[in-house]
């Protein structure tokens, strides 16, 4: 059981901070936003205005009236798929090297570039 655990975690997780993603189950299921971070750790992500909940805050200096803060909370990785820039539809993300040897990620409904993720290397430049 615990080897299982562990296996999860070392698999890389798709979805990097800044992307627009859609939820595509759970309460908040349908809703789009752009993702403010990523824990690797628990492959979880926290998605701007999914997952809200309320944080009772006691009255302070810098909150001086006190109350309940909304709150965005961490949700799975997997109930989240990345949105095409082209087509505007939640699509899978594939990996490829470019002809100059630069990884990118790209849309797999489309095959358009999500953004590079590693500088040019020659072992993987077309020749």
């Amino acid at each position: 059981m615990l080897e299982d655990s562990r296996f999860e975690s070392e698999r890389e997780m798709k979805i990097k901070t800044g992307d627009t993603v859609q939820i595509i189950s759970g309460k908040d299921r349908g809703l789009t936003g752009k993702v403010l971070a990523v824990d690797h750790e628990k492959n979880k992500i926290v998605v701007e205005g999914v997952a809200k909940v309320y944080k009772h805050v006691k009255p302070s200096q810098m909150n001086p009236q006190g109350g309940r803060l909304h709150k965005e909370m961490a949700i799975h990785a997997s109930k989240a798929m990345v949105v095409c820039p082209k087509t505007n539809k939640p699509t899978r993300v594939g990996y490829r090297f470019l002809d100059d040897g630069a990884k990118e990620r790209f849309a797999r409904v489309s095959g358009a570039s999500l953004g590079e993720i590693s500088p040019p290397k020659k072992a993987y430049a077309k020749k």
